[in-house]
């Protein structure tokens, strides 16, 4: 179970990088909506794994929207460092993920009523 300073960074960390994305989905792609659903953060505040769930209207796969996020990496924590300067000492690297449990719900629910 995580302590109550995790659970506080991973709050700012998911508010933060969901406004990030937001604005970055903008300027990276088009038809494009991406929410951060969930940050877990490590221990030791090194590493941000992130939980995103990715929208999308036009012909581009989610995955492939994910490596654009996976390059971008370094520019994306740069601008996650620019916010949270003054709140953490050390900003954690980020690793992200699709999240598929909306997914897995919309799933089920079908086949419920099937």
């Amino acid at each position: 179970m995580e302590n109550s300073r995790l659970q506080k960074v991973s709050r700012l960390i998911q508010k933060d990088m969901g406004e990030i994305l937001r604005t970055e989905a903008q300027r990276l792609f088009s038809g494009v909506i991406i929410s951060v659903t969930k940050v877990s953060v490590s221990a030791d505040l090194s590493l941000a794994r992130l939980y995103v769930s990715i929208f999308v209207t036009g012909t581009t796969g989610k995955e492939d929207i994910l490596n654009v996020l996976v390059k971008n990496k370094k520019n994306l924590r740069n601008l996650l460092a620019q916010r949270i300067r003054h709140q953490l000492r050390i900003i954690p690297d980020l690793a992200f993920f699709i999240d598929d449990s909306l997914d897995y719900a919309e799933n089920i629910e079908r086949l419920l009523k099937e």
